[in-house]
């Protein structure tokens, strides 16, 4: 009897040895684009709605939005960890064996063991067929492990020598790269004060233009602060031309097999830019950043003229 392994695991692995940039792997999985979903996330936040009118005829609403760009000062970089054998305890065996020697190599760099975390991910069934005559009996033929792999380190340039370390141990998969921003109180007051800067000058200059006076205290009506990682921020495509064939008749359908060529898909981080936005605080981009933004509306009551 002739067996019929599963070749879904071996696909998985021979294309995750193909991508591997400062998103990860993730960048799969991602429904859509990153970017049009922040684009969309900071036009709700503008947008006026019924209840968003001034209460009264004497009010009036002053709002900021700022975009600030800022570098990550720490990063985690998870790497996906598979082993397919025969019985769980030669899974177990050759996983320790693999994870063993990555915290070895994790070490001649200057990673220690409080920046390494093994996590446990699953434990599947393996199922083939079987040939009996004309027959395909499916039936167990292993097991699969799972175990992901995070590390912590504090230089960004250290990913292309984590990544040539992990193939080193025959892992391939870099499943993602968290962007830490360490000191984020410290942003959002920067923000916040930007804002209120901007709703300052907005307040004088519609006091100039329209010839009319706002009277203080201003109220805060909405403050809606968001955070844009760069694993989020990734979008791809893949370019090319291809010709069409079309086959007329059922004897064309029938001679010619047609097999297109593989095409290729590009990554690129694709960051919100200064669309909509007042201000923007650090805006060139070289490198994946966090992006933070703050939308500030205040209300104030517009003074009337004495009768």
């Amino acid at each position: 009897m002739k067996r019929l392994l599963p070749l879904i695991p071996l696909l998985l692995i021979l294309s995750a040895d193909c991508f591997a940039q400062a998103s990860g792997n993730i960048g799969y999985s991602q429904g859509g684009s990153g970017r049009a979903r922040a684009d969309a996330n900071e036009r709700g936040k503008r947008s006026v709605q019924k209840d968003d009118q001034p209460p009264t005829a004497t009010a009036m609403f002053v709002d900021a939005s700022v975009l600030m760009n800022v570098k990550a000062d720490q990063f985690v970089a998870v790497f996906g960890l598979l082993q397919e054998c025969a019985t769980v305890a030669e899974c177990n065996q050759k996983m320790d064996a693999t994870v063993a020697g990555f915290k070895t190599g994790l070490k001649g760099l200057g990673v220690g063991d409080a920046d390494i975390y093994v996590d446990f991910a699953s434990q599947n069934k393996i199922y083939g067929y079987e040939l009996a005559g004309n027959r395909a009996i499916e039936k167990l033929v292993g097991f699969e492990l799972k175990k992901n792999v995070a590390v912590h380190y504090g230089d960004r340039d250290m990913l292309d020598r984590l990544t040539v370390l992990a193939s080193q141990s025959k892992i391939y998969d870099l499943i993602k790269v968290d962007y830490v921003v360490t000191d984020t109180a410290a942003v959002q007051s920067r923000l916040m004060e930007e804002a209120a800067k901007i709703v300052e000058q907005k307040t004088a200059r519609y006091q100039r233009l329209l010839n009319i006076r706002l009277r203080a205290p201003a109220q805060v009506y909405a403050e809606k602060p968001s955070i844009y990682y760069p694993t989020e921020m990734y979008d791809s495509y893949a370019a090319y031309e291809s010709e069409d064939i079309e086959q007329d008749s059922d004897d064309l359908k029938q001679k010619y097999t047609v097999r297109r060529a593989r095409k290729s898909r590009t990554f690129f981080f694709n960051p919100l830019d200064a669309d909509g936005f007042d201000t923007v605080i650090n805006p060139v981009v070289i490198e994946p950043v966090v992006q933070f933004t703050l939308y500030l509306k205040v209300k104030y009551e517009i003074e009337q003229p004495s009768k």
